[in-house]
């Protein structure tokens, strides 16, 4: 069993359907999640993604204060050639205290980048993403520093995550103005639960050829299992619960259907929700964020699974508009 591949939005760059999300690896005492795992644990999962063929691999800087980077870049180069893998990673979230320990000013991009290379242990990333938008920084000074950094070799490609896509489209608008490098992805946060970004984001990028590569596809593992039942994570994931909490009602008549649906199918309830996220336009890979190999196993299986029409509108008929939220 391998995953299939695509090219990401109007690039020729090929990646896997399935990205893993790194976010889940780093030093525990360096991060803010009690559940990460240290590189003992992480590496064999690592090899495990690239035996099932994916070689799109998805981190931060801020992830762990830089050891997920650290982790993945030991990983991938004991493991695989550096021209056989897609390495992403993004810039924005705070590094250090004080002036310019964060955002996307010119000063911040142009040395975080080589933070994240140095950590990396690679002379390029093939996708630099900035994590946010900055409402402190003129967009123009950021953009023109990112096509610096692809002028430079130091990127082949970048990308953008959650913002409004007014946001987005005056970006695109402006680097095209301007001849600079353009953003090619979208990382945002769409899901079974939060299908916020079908009314904006995902027609824009569609449009305009941008390649999604959504984050929290499983709602940070709430539609991967039935409703009431926790895990470590959950319990202490204090971000998810922002994100999430204020549906509850909505949201579980959704996780009830997923459950239905995977039951009648002999499949996980992991690999209905993401094969659900597969089959919107234009979703490229949804980033899976993994623990443990079973993870792997049905995120690489959600891809050979076709749900029906019949299905789909199983799936969407309860859900309910949300708030607008996992950017601000």
């Amino acid at each position: 069993m391998t995953v299939e591949y695509m090219r990401l939005g109007h690039t020729g760059l090929e990646v896997s359907r399935i990205c893993l999300g790194c976010m889940s690896f780093g030093i525990p005492e360096r991060s803010n999640h009690p559940w990460v795992l240290n590189e003992d644990e992480a590496r064999p999962l690592i090899k495990k993604a690239l035996d099932l063929g994916i070689n799109l691999f998805d981190t931060a800087n801020v992830y762990a204060q830089g050891t997920s980077e650290e982790i993945l870049g030991r990983a991938l180069k004991t493991l695989v050639s550096r021209e056989a893998v897609v390495i992403a990673t993004k810039v924005h979230g705070r590094m250090r205290p004080g002036p310019n320990g964060a955002g996307l000013s010119r000063k911040a991009i142009l040395h975080e980048i080589d933070q994240s290379l140095k950590r990396l242990g690679t002379d390029y990333v093939d996708l630099y993403q900035i994590h946010r938008w900055d409402y402190h920084t003129p967009i123009e000074e950021t953009l023109e520093a990112l096509h610096d950094v692809v002028r430079a070799g130091k990127a082949r490609y970048i990308g953008a995550s959650s913002m409004w896509a007014w946001q987005f489209m005056k970006a695109l608008g402006i680097q095209r103005q301007r001849g600079w490098a353009q953003f090619v992805s979208m990382q945002n946060h769409l899901n079974l639960l939060y299908r916020e970004e079908e009314r904006e984001m995902l027609p824009l990028c569609q449009s305009e050829g941008i390649g999604v590569i959504p984050w929290s596809p499983l709602a940070r593992g709430r539609l991967a299992r039935p409703w009431g039942e926790t895990t470590k994570r959950a319990e202490t994931d204090v971000f998810g619960r922002e994100l999430y909490q204020p549906t509850a009602e909505a949201d579980r008549r959704v996780v009830d259907a997923v459950r239905a649906v995977a039951a009648d199918r002999g499949v996980s309830m992991a690999q209905v929700a993401l094969a659900w996220v597969l089959q919107k336009v234009p979703v490229v890979a949804p980033i899976v964020g993994i623990t443990n190999a079973r993870h792997l196993e049905d995120a690489a299986a959600a891809v050979e699974l076709r749900l029906t029409p019949e299905e789909v509108e199983r799936l969407e008929r309860p859900y309910i508009p949300h708030p607008v939220t996992g950017f601000h």
